[in-house]
């Protein structure tokens, strides 16, 4: 008897047939616990570092910042790397890395060594974290990649919701440098393994750009005009919200509201955000790729100006709070598809890692840009209106990142 096969099936793209089953459970794990301690753990245990060591805050953030610059500059190698060879070799040594890292910051004796150690986690970060999970995805998955890159953001957005409290719990219990220890534990344990074994299967071959840029390769497109926009506008719109994320706190305090009904506002943002991720595949139906690039770029700089001039109630600067996390979770899925919507898979890494290195080095100097200028602006709600005009200006930067298809000959 002959077997039908689904329509599904035939529809699948070539990485069907040499997907390896677990490598979207294993990325979802590894998200989680990447995330969780290499990103999320520093936060929670800087104020006991400095205490117990007498390192001011400003040198042991400035450590931590190093690490994701540092990151930034090694993403663009490590995605020639992914494109070539994919995601096993790279995520598997990049998990050994932040291990070593993570030991020797726990063991630092004085601040070069704790430095050091960040000098170590920060490359490590670009070989775990979102760049080349998302590699492997858009590869493996295709054409369905994004409803893969939706659960696997989906899961790194609980990193904080499972790592900050058990942090903040081994650190009641133990000192900065035991729960670092136990940290690194965790990371080697959950995420050597599951590198090295979920991600075994063979690497399909780069399907053919489209519009015809294959035979250009990936120099071409990122010196073009589209790219090089779309990365300034990356890098505003980041630069913006993360610094939104950092001021949210001292702006409600600043209007009389408590530090327990801030972080509440601040916690529910984050809930906003997984929703977002949620919607995206329906704001990807229903749009073009420059419409929803401009939008969502756009969108991030209303919800900004409507925390700068909305001074209460309380539930309505909760819900401005809401609809700008489900519009940080919306852009984090427009970052990871922009090159593959434009430009296809071909070089997915390398662009990718072009695309994420200036917006990585934003997340680390956006804290201390927006301290730096709260003063001269009046305050934080002028930071706020100085963040949205920032994000006005990036989906402008939008509008000009079609990609026009090849005249027909």
């Amino acid at each position: 008897m002959t077997t039908v096969h689904p329509p599904q099936e035939a529809a699948t793209g070539p990485g069907e047939r040499s997907r390896p089953r677990a490598a979207l459970p294993a990325l979802c794990l590894t998200q989680i616990t990447g995330w969780g301690v290499l990103y999320y753990a520093f936060p929670v245990l800087n104020p006991q570092i400095t205490a117990a060591t007498g390192w001011s805050t400003g040198a042991t953030t400035a450590a931590f910042s190093m690490a994701l610059i540092l990151s930034a500059l090694t993403g663009v190698p490590l995605g020639r790397a992914l494109d070539q060879r994919g995601p096993r070799l790279v995520m598997t040594v990049g998990s050994v890395l932040g291990t070593a890292g993570l030991l020797v910051l726990a063991t630092a004796p004085n601040l070069p060594v704790f430095f050091l150690g960040w000098a170590l986690t920060g490359p490590a970060m670009a070989a775990i974290l979102y760049q080349p999970a998302f590699a492997a995805l858009t590869r493996w998955w295709s054409p369905h990649h994004v409803r893969a890159l939706t659960i696997v953001t989906l899961a790194g957005g609980l990193a904080s919701t499972v790592f900050a409290p058990l942090t903040a719990f081994l650190a009641e219990h133990l000192s900065w440098r035991d729960t670092y220890l136990v940290l690194a534990g965790a990371l080697a344990v959950v995420t050597i393994p599951a590198h090295a074994l979920a991600l075994r299967g063979p690497w399909p071959a780069a399907p053919p750009a489209p519009r015809g840029q294959s035979g250009e390769g990936a120099g071409p497109v990122a010196r073009s005009r589209q790219f090089l926009l779309l990365a300034l506008a990356f890098t505003l719109s980041t630069f913006a919200l993360f610094a939104v994320v950092v001021a949210l706190v001292p702006l409600l305090l600043e209007r009389g509201f408590s530090s327990t009904e801030a972080a509440w506002a601040l916690g529910l943002g984050g809930a906003g955000q997984t929703l977002g991720r949620v919607l995206y595949s329906g704001v990807a139906r229903h749009t073009t790729v420059t419409a929803r690039t401009t939008i969502l770029l756009g969108l991030g700089g209303v919800t900004t100006a409507a925390l700068a001039v909305v001074p209460g109630p309380y539930a309505l600067l909760v819900a401005v709070s809401m609809v700008a996390g489900m519009v940080r979770g919306n852009l984090t899925l427009l970052k990871a598809t922009a090159v593959t919507d434009r430009w296809g898979a071909t070089h997915y890494g390398r662009l990718s890692g072009l695309l994420a290195a200036p917006a990585t080095v934003a997340i680390a100097l956006g804290p201390f840009a927006g301290a730096l200028l709260t003063a001269p602006l009046g305050g934080y709600p002028g930071l706020f209106v100085f963040l949205a005009l920032l994000s006005a200006l990036a989906a402008l930067c939008g509008l000009g990142t079609r990609v026009q298809p090849p005249a027909r000959r």
